[in-house]
């Protein structure tokens, strides 16, 4: 499948820094945004997760910025699964700026789509491990069956 999720959202002024553009970090935060709704939209939710005793921290990071988002946009953060294994899961990141006659458009966009919109503003991936409480490995397709097969739809 490999559709991307999207969900919107509007840059709040925290996010910004001295200069009226997203503070870089900002973007890791709505990563993290983009792919806690993709799960949620598998049927699990990151508490479930946590019911069962699993965490999922990150491992490694990377971004590129070709542009600045600025405070009051509106912007698709655009999320697909790169890689999947029993232990880690990679995600792929876009945000983009959507244009702001398209806004009502825009918050309708919660869900899977095949192609990304919008003007590129910053692309990046995240690599994450499945741990247990004890920070120790863990294989997903024991632990959790039902949602690794649900994310397997995903790939």
């Amino acid at each position: 499948m490999n559709r991307w999720h999207v969900h919107p959202i509007r840059v709040r002024y925290e996010e910004t820094d001295q200069m009226g553009v997203v503070y870089h970090a900002s973007y890791l935060t709505w990563f993290e945004i983009g792919r806690t709704e993709m799960i949620r939209q598998t049927g699990v939710t990151y508490r479930q997760l946590e019911a069962k005793q699993l965490l999922l921290p990150l491992i490694e990071a990377s971004m590129k910025f070709k542009q600045p988002a600025r405070y009051d946009d509106i912007v698709a953060v655009y999320t697909r699964m790169a890689d999947l294994t029993p232990v880690s899961v990679q995600f792929e990141s876009q945000i983009r700026r959507v244009e702001e006659e398209a806004e009502g458009a825009a918050w309708e966009l919660d869900g899977l789509v095949d192609q990304p919109e919008g003007e590129f503003l910053v692309s990046g991936e995240t690599k994450h491990m499945w741990v247990n409480r004890d920070w120790k490995p863990v294989r997903l397709s024991k632990q959790f069956p039902v949602l690794y097969e649900r994310l397997q739809d995903y790939r």
